[in-house]
């Protein structure tokens, strides 16, 4: 199947049904775009990081602040920074922040995440993080927003207009940033060199390409897997690591469009109380990825096949998100959705994209309004 690039949708497609299927497509153009507008060369953020110069000398740890989808970007964002740059991440509810100790570490930089600067949550803790002394980063999709405009300084995705309620490109976009960032920060401190960075940046530009490639495969699996769980009114979706803030999203793509109660589970918590949910009317989602290169990531994944096969011994439903080209892994799920080989720390953004149009699949089948879910508006400007 062709692709056209202008257009991130296969050609054959022709009109989107549902401005979310839309946004979905266009996953591959907005990621392009954000690498773009980020990255000169081998350098990353040639200017807007200018005004946090004293600061990146000083911090003793990074607080982001965020909610929702955002907050989901923040806990891998989490993740990409620690063990690439080696620094102290902590993520909080932006309608947390502002109620958490003001006694913390004096010296942090504060990174807030909002789809379209305007959530009042965020832009509130960002304001407590300035009157405590500390220094913001503003990630937004909207350079003119509240959020942008206030911070020390801002960093842009360029996912473009996203007119579904349900954040898809955006949050994808959001992820690239924040693995733009960790490079960033790995590179000022010293933990890698021009070189290794140029081959992160390399693996990162392959992204949107994998992403392109798969997406009719994904979209026709991802129907067959709503299809088996079109009756199902609960579910679990699971991931180690990096995988688990993915799980988080699923779940709440799942939980927005659909009006089903879906819970985002470290995979390893399954047997800590929520194994007593298992049985046939339960779908489990697992994200069962991995890098071969990557010996922590095989045992995550190992740990997370042990999970799968728990699930099917007790007559649970499973779904698999999983590598290209793995077989181990089919014996413990009923749909298997493959990914393309990739790092660890890229995973998370082709990952997710399955899980969004599972999500779509599973609404549409029952009826629901995918673009404007009941009680839900596209940003929470009241807190």
């Amino acid at each position: 199947m062709t692709v056209d690039r202008e257009n991130p949708a296969p050609a054959s497609r022709g009109s989107f049904p549902h401005e979310m299927l839309r946004e979905i497509y266009e996953q591959p153009k907005a990621i392009r775009e954000t690498i773009r507008r980020n990255v000169d060369g081998d350098t990353i953020f040639p200017a807007a990081l200018q005004p946090l110069e004293s600061a990146l000398l000083a911090f003793k740890k990074i607080i982001i602040a965020a909610s929702g989808s955002s907050r989901h970007a923040g806990l891998a964002g989490e993740i990409m920074m620690e063990d690439l740059a080696g620094v102290a991440v902590d993520v909080e509810y932006s309608s947390e922040y502002c109620y958490r100790s003001t006694h913390a570490d004096s010296d942090p930089i504060v990174i807030v995440i909002t789809q379209s600067g305007e959530t009042a949550d965020t832009i509130a803790a960002q304001r407590e993080a300035l009157s405590r002394g500390a220094q913001t980063v503003a990630i937004s999709n909207i350079a003119e927003s509240t959020i942008a405009r206030e911070a020390t300084t801002a960093l842009h995705t360029y996912a473009g207009l996203e007119k579904a309620i349900p954040a898809t490109k955006s949050f994808t976009a959001q992820l690239t940033i924040l693995y733009l960032f960790s490079l960033f920060l790995a590179r000022r401190r010293g933990r890698m060199t021009s070189e290794v960075i140029r081959t992160h940046l390399q693996d990162l530009s392959d992204v949107p390409d994998k992403m392109e490639q798969a997406l009719a495969s994904w979209d026709a699996a991802a129907a067959g897997c709503a299809r088996l769980c079109q009756q199902a009114k609960m579910f679990l979706f699971l991931g180690r690591g990096v995988h688990y803030a993915i799980a988080r999203e699923g779940a709440l793509k799942l939980k927005e469009i659909s009006y089903v109660q879906a819970e985002g589970l470290p995979a390893g918590e399954l047997r800590h109380g929520p194994s007593a949910l298992v049985d046939d009317k339960l779908a489990v989602v697992a994200i069962a990825t991995h890098d071969s290169a990557d010996p922590d990531s095989v045992l995550r994944y190992q740990k997370t096949l042990s999970v799968l096969e728990y699930v099917k011994r007790r007559g649970g439903r499973a779904i698999a998100i999983a590598s290209e080209g793995d077989r181990e892994v089919e014996p413990h799920a009923d749909r298997v959705v493959s990914v393309p080989v990739t790092p660890e720390l890229l995973l998370p953004i082709l990952e997710v994209v399955p899980l969004q149009l599972f999500a779509y699949h599973y609404a549409v089948l029952n009826g629901c309004d995918v673009d404007s879910p009941r009680n839900l508006v596209k940003a929470v400007v009241t807190e």
